[in-house]
């Protein structure tokens, strides 16, 4: 039985403020359990809810020295549809309402954490085969692998990976700070190793000591080898290219199912969508105040509103987008610009357009079952999950090709009858534009074309069981059996 460990800052059902928790909490129910006992660990925040808190059992607990003071590393344990998750707990750390606070707080945060990750492994009396750490929050613990924890018997042979979900996020603060939170020596403040451009930086850590590196698609595995995308490491990726590959996410396909959503008005499936798919529209359509037509072409944007989903090229071009013979359909917060640019154009074409400026998880399943096509422009997107569920609802994507989008999304080829979306390839919002007008071009005048794109796109298999197999290979080779 190979074991597993993941280490992460947030996982489904307990904590989530972005996707990569939606990875940590459902990937690991995907294994194959005759092989694989795969764990997770996170930290016990007080704001999990208090349902999930109370549901805990007390595990052990032990005082671990750190910046010079002994602290208190409880560990709770709970078991949720058969996979076992551990909490750190430690109040003076995980307090708060929400997961993250101020970046100097955070790294503080997060260095205790990941030391005392490993620290509570032979307490629990668990010993994994691979620790498979998420983003910069867990960057330490590769570090911590081949230094202070490798003379211990229990740490010798244990292999780390590191899963990039965003190359932006890295975890930076001077070196001086960084290596009292790490409890490092200086060996390891050098520009080859956790030194980055006269800081100290955590993800690099993890980037430069893990045995394998992922990320969230191969796309994005070859874009953070470039500049553009590298976000200052991308020598770095070059270097270690051997040990990087790109595994695509999944969705949970029991959450986002059309054939049981409770959240949807009229239920359908790959079979009877041409008849019963456009039901949820006219009931959006209600529930918007927009002019109710099923048949009116109509295009959503579930997102987070900022500068990397590629709004500025929506904002260039929204008044071309918003002619008459379409609808369009917004939910999400973010950047007060274009939060204010959505609002202004839903109070231009009232009869239109509709801002939903706030996030609700029932309304997003509404836009994702309403819709005709979903728009996802974005500037740089490691996975993305939004086009995931879309082709899973027959909602045709239109994205930009890059990251996972251009790996998810085949653009329609009328030629040769392929294709699940659209796609443009420059950053550009005339180009997006042109894959906008022609996808409604094919919807109001090829409808039985239309038809076939969402047959191959519903018919395609983005659940988190593609995903689990390819990581098992990773892991067979890494433990090396």
């Amino acid at each position: 039985m190979k074991k597993i460990l993941f280490v992460a800052s947030e996982a489904v059902p307990f904590i989530k403020t972005g996707g990569l928790a939606d990875v940590v909490g459902s990937l690991p129910k995907c294994f194959d359990k005759q092989y694989f006992d795969v764990r997770v660990m996170i930290p016990k925040y007080l704001c999990i809810k208090e349902e999930w808190r109370n549901q805990m059992t007390y595990v052990n607990h032990f005082y671990m020295d750190y910046l010079g003071q002994s602290k208190y590393v409880g560990i709770m344990q709970y078991v949720h549809e058969g996979v076992t998750f551990y909490f750190i707990d430690n109040e003076g750390y995980f307090c708060g309402d929400k997961p993250y606070g101020d970046w100097y707080h955070d790294l503080e945060k997060f260095a205790f954490f990941s030391k005392a990750a490993l620290s509570a492994l032979p307490v629990i009396g668990w010993q994994p085969d691979v620790v498979h750490c998420h983003d910069w929050q867990t960057g330490l613990i590769p570090v911590h692998l081949k230094d202070r924890f490798h003379e211990g018997e229990f740490f010798r042979n244990m292999k780390s990976v590191i899963t990039i979900h965003n190359l932006k996020f890295q975890g930076v603060w001077d070196v001086k700070t960084i290596q009292r939170f790490s409890g490092l020596p200086d060996y390891y403040f050098t520009p080859d190793k956790l030194e980055a451009y006269k800081d100290g930086n955590m993800l690099k850590g993890g980037i430069v000591y893990a045995d394998a590196i992922t990320t969230v698609s191969n796309t994005y595995a070859e874009e953070i080898k470039m500049p553009f995308y590298g976000e200052g490491l991308d020598g770095l990726m070059r270097a270690r290219a051997g040990s990087l590959r790109g595994i695509v996410n999944g969705i949970d396909y029991d959450e986002f199912n059309p054939e049981t959503d409770t959240y949807i008005v009229q239920k359908y499936n790959a079979k009877n969508f041409r008849k019963e798919k456009a039901k949820n529209k006219v009931a959006l359509q209600e529930e918007l105040g927009l002019v109710r037509d099923p048949g009116k072409f109509m295009i959503g944007i579930v997102s987070r509103l900022t500068d990397q989903k590629g709004l500025d090229l929506i904002q260039c071009v929204m008044d071309e987008i918003c002619s008459d013979d379409l609808q369009f359909v917004v939910l999400g917060t973010g950047d007060e610009r274009y939060e204010n640019m959505f609002r202004h154009y839903d109070w231009k074409y009232n009869d239109r357009v509709s801002a939903n400026i706030y996030y609700s998880n029932p309304m997003s399943h509404k836009i994702y079952a309403a819709c005709d096509a979903y728009l996802m422009p974005s500037l740089f997107e490691p996975c993305g999950l939004s086009q995931l569920i879309a082709l899973r609802y027959g909602t045709v994507p239109v994205v930009r090709e890059t990251g996972g989008l251009k790996d998810t999304v085949e653009p329609y080829n009328e030629y040769e009858g392929t294709g699940t979306g659209f796609s443009f390839a420059n950053y550009n919002a005339h180009e997006m534009l042109g894959s906008i007008q022609y996808a409604k071009y094919v919807y109001y005048n090829k409808k039985r074309e239309w038809n076939k794109i969402i047959d191959r796109g519903m018919a395609r298999d983005y659940s988190w069981h593609t995903s689990a197999l390819k990581y098992q290979e990773l892991y067979d080779w890494l433990i090396g059996y």
